[in-house]
């Protein structure tokens, strides 16, 4: 028995001396925008030939709470360039329009903002995708679009430098993980693992290296290129995707490089006071993820269980069994995961001390794909704003 579980330690330690040293340095965050300088500015082409206008697009669905907020930061960027905002109202039952048309009042921008109603969804597309496309036909006659959600709010300088990096590496896609809501319990011990995942999935050096295929975004702030966007044919291209954010970047990627990054300039007001919020959020998708296919379902679960519990388990059983090798294996690879993870702590400025809480998030996030995937046999799976998509996309 003991036999069994030194080689589970051995197995797992060296999975994750793969994944600490052999998976683009996934774990150190390090992938953000450079600081506006002087000498970055001059080495940029918008300063020769004057910033590109840009139309930033809005999908709102219900979202009365947060869209003035957001539109406000909006039309106060610092941008040299000609700058206005498309907020497409997706059908919402609330005072959404009116919330935004007051925002853009209060600041003396009316005139820089358009509201958008959304027509009607068709069949086979999933609503953001629509309310997305929706917004770039409306904004025709603009070299580059920036998608931002309507519960985020950019910094005054987020645009400028999403240009900047755009520009200076003629990137089809320049995309920012904005910063989540990490201030109550459940949003410590589950938000910097949420970052931290997705990074492990997506590791952002390769997807910001174009010579390798993995391609990634993050849906709340994306700056991309309308001319490549339609040459790749469109929002109509991926109508259904429901994981809207990584399928348009794997579009773009063929066009040409792109970039993603951690922004923490750009924040949510979503906030998450209990477990079933952020349990709702990640059940919403996470069998999407993993298209709808059992097998890949059992391979994340059991995946999950041997990177974080096995340690755990083998570290218990070698202190009550005196087990002298599973258990120095298993505190290398604790000690190794626990370093990997401690760049996303510190990232949302909490204790150092939260590392030792990854094995118990694992898990509950393990529980939340499995709970995605009986929601889904349910009929119940894959929701936005109100809306049920069967594994095609389409409406239920």
């Amino acid at each position: 028995m003991f036999w069994l579980l030194d080689a589970l330690a051995a197995l797992v330690f060296l999975v994750w001396l793969v994944l600490f040293f052999a998976r683009g340095y996934f774990w150190r965050a390090d992938q953000r925008l450079p600081a506006l300088t002087a000498e970055s500015l001059k080495a940029t082409d918008p300063t020769a030939v004057g910033f590109p206008a840009v139309t930033a697009i809005v999908p709102a669905r219900n979202e009365a709470e947060g869209i003035g907020p957001c539109v406000t930061a909006l039309l106060r960027q610092n941008y040299p360039g000609d700058l206005r905002v498309i907020v497409v109202d997706d059908q919402s039952q609330d005072e959404t329009t009116q919330v935004a048309k007051i925002a853009a009042e209060k600041v003396g921008a009316s005139d820089r903002l358009q509201v958008l109603s959304g027509k009607m969804l068709p069949e086979a597309w999933a609503g953001k995708v629509w309310a997305m496309h929706q917004g770039a036909l409306a904004a025709d006659g603009v070299s580059l679009l920036w998608f931002t959600d309507a519960d985020i709010v950019h910094g005054p300088d987020v645009l400028t430098r999403l240009v900047v990096q755009q520009q200076r590496g003629n990137r089809a896609l320049v995309s920012l993980m904005v910063m989540l809501s990490c201030r109550s319990f459940w949003e410590r011990l589950l938000i910097p693992p949420f970052i931290f995942f997705f990074q492990m999935l997506y590791p952002f050096p390769w997807v910001n290296d174009s010579r390798r295929k993995l391609a990634g975004a993050a849906g709340g702030c994306m700056l991309l290129r309308r001319d490549l966007l339609m040459q790749a044919g469109g929002f109509a291209a991926m109508r259904g995707a429901l994981i809207d954010d990584c399928t348009l970047a794997a579009l773009l990627k063929t066009q040409g490089p792109i970039w993603l990054g951690l922004g923490t300039e750009s924040y949510s007001l979503r906030d998450y006071r209990f477990l079933g919020e952020i349990w709702r959020m990640v059940a919403r998708s996470a069998y999407v993820q993993l298209e709808f296919s059992p097998w890949r379902l059992l391979a994340a679960a059991l995946g999950m269980v041997f990177l974080y519990a096995v340690p755990v388990i083998v570290l218990i059983a070698g202190c009550w069994g005196q087990q002298w090798i599973g258990l120095a294996l298993s505190v290398l690879t604790l000690a190794l995961m626990f370093m990997a993870y401690l760049p996303s702590v510190r990232l949302y400025a909490q204790n150092s001390l939260w590392v030792l809480t990854l094995p118990l998030a694992a898990m509950l996030y393990t529980f939340m794909t499995l709970d995605s995937a009986r929601r889904h046999y349910l009929g119940k799976g894959g929701a936005w704003k109100g809306r049920h998509y069967d594994q095609s996309g389409e409406k239920r």
